[in-house]
């Protein structure tokens, strides 16, 4: 079943119909990984960087012998947090060789023919809806840049799902994914939100990475961690999270399935 043959099924469903159930809670939430999924793209980023560095290595008569991870291999380090160092010499580059190939990676990891092998994660928009539906604030705070994340929600006809969207107005930022930086956006998303009756003990940070969590942590409020993304279950669990689901969807199950759930546990 495809998400908009479940959100046209939504008026059929309870949890599909209008209710302030969830009245008052505040879901800031991040893009990559709870919202879209990245392994496609950042895999052809991996392969087309090893094929660049390739190509200029021959260029300076040093032919490289690569032995390049397949997608399983690579999203599974990716996700277990393995340095990009790593990656890049268990792919057969040299140590003098890595630098040149991180650099093609930031490069090339933002054009759009490579964004536009971004997918929304299965079921989110059943998810959106449903946590909508019921009076949840979606807050999307997120380092990919602003214009470039409203942008996509408005492809997908999701952008009135959300109360505000903060990204980054740096183009890397998604890729580099700086706690501190999720930190200070966060912090400025929670006090745009003190005008509309936020509450800290009915808010989550839900996210796919530390952090997520950390910029969670960070200003007092429960965080939801999402192993849909770039980190894997075992990795996350190391900085404590609050909550661990698989995804958005499970997420929203949870809530409303769960009215005196402790905000704050």
């Amino acid at each position: 079943m495809t998400n908009a043959e479940l959100v046209s099924r939504s008026e059929f469903h309870p949890w599909g119909r209008h209710s302030d159930a969830l009245s008052g809670v505040t879901l800031f939430c991040d893009f990559d990984g709870p919202i879209m999924d990245v392994s496609e793209r950042y895999y052809h980023t991996y392969c087309s960087g090893l094929a660049d560095t390739q190509h200029h290595y021959q260029s300076l008569g040093q032919p490289l012998q690569l032995a390049p991870l397949s997608q399983e291999q690579f999203w599974r380090m990716k996700q277990d947090r393995t340095p990009d160092t790593e990656i890049a010499m268990r792919s057969g580059l040299e140590p003098s060789q890595v630098s040149w190939f991180l650099k093609r990676v930031k490069q090339i990891v933002n054009q759009d023919t490579l964004l536009a092998q971004d997918r929304l994660q299965a079921g989110v928009i059943w998810a959106l809806h449903l946590l909508h539906s019921h009076g949840a604030r979606l807050v999307l705070v997120t380092l990919r840049q602003r214009d470039q994340v409203k942008q996509i929600l408005n492809q997908h006809h999701l952008n009135h799902l959300f109360a505000a969207v903060w990204g980054a107005g740096d183009r890397d930022a998604a890729y580099n994914n700086h706690a501190q930086h999720k930190a200070d956006l966060l912090r400025q998303a929670i006090a745009h939100s003190l005008q509309g009756g936020y509450s800290a003990n009915r808010a989550y940070m839900i996210g796919d990475t530390e952090a997520d969590i950390i910029a969670g942590q960070t200003h007092g409020i429960s965080t939801f961690a999402v192993t849909c993304g770039i980190r894997s279950r075992s990795y996350l669990e190391q900085f404590e999270p609050t909550h661990i689901h698989s995804d958005l969807l499970t997420i929203a199950h949870q809530l409303l399935n769960c009215p005196a759930l402790d905000y704050r546990a």
